[in-house]
């Protein structure tokens, strides 16, 4: 018999596309991950944004017209309240780098390079007309049956 600890798990759902609450969700996933935990972060929805590459997406007329309107990439978030068309996302971005804050494009690198594992929702990219190559490096795509598996081994699980 084995003295080895089983390894711990933690399981993120990311459905806000929102600067704040992504930020939230990768400072969990890489604190966990620190701690020697087997993290996993299932991007949905709006949550989408946060690790596309920022091109735009779509092939019909309202997928171009949501890509345009909505276009993603993790520098692109905006914070959930006072975005002022984006000056929010500036002043924000600002003020964390002069509190020393670890900005998002670090936060999503330092979570691939502790090996969180990033999944993307299927069906909300088919709905939202996102193809693979519109996706960042490493993401790997995923239905729920994925989020579920992950989540049903999990210490703890999250919804942001």
């Amino acid at each position: 018999m084995s003295d080895a600890q089983p390894v711990e798990k933690a399981s993120i759902v990311v459905m806000s596309g929102d600067m704040d609450k992504v930020m939230g969700a990768f400072i969990i996933a890489t604190g966990a991950a620190a701690f020697d935990m087997q993290v996993s972060m299932f991007f949905t929805f709006w949550g989408l944004k946060a690790i596309q590459k920022g091109n735009l997406t779509g092939k019909g007329a309202m997928g171009r017209m949501l890509g345009v309107m909505n276009r993603g990439g993790i520098d692109r978030l905006g914070p959930s309240k006072f975005n002022f068309g984006g000056m929010g996302r500036w002043m924000f971005k600002k003020m964390m780098k002069a509190h020393k804050v670890t900005p998002l494009p670090q936060l999503l690198k330092q979570a691939q390079d502790l090996g969180v594992k990033l999944t993307a929702c299927e069906m909300s990219m088919n709905v939202m007309e996102i193809k693979k190559e519109d996706l960042i490096d490493g993401v790997q795509i995923g239905g729920v049956a994925s989020f579920i598996a992950d989540a049903s081994e999990s210490k703890f699980s999250l919804f942001i």
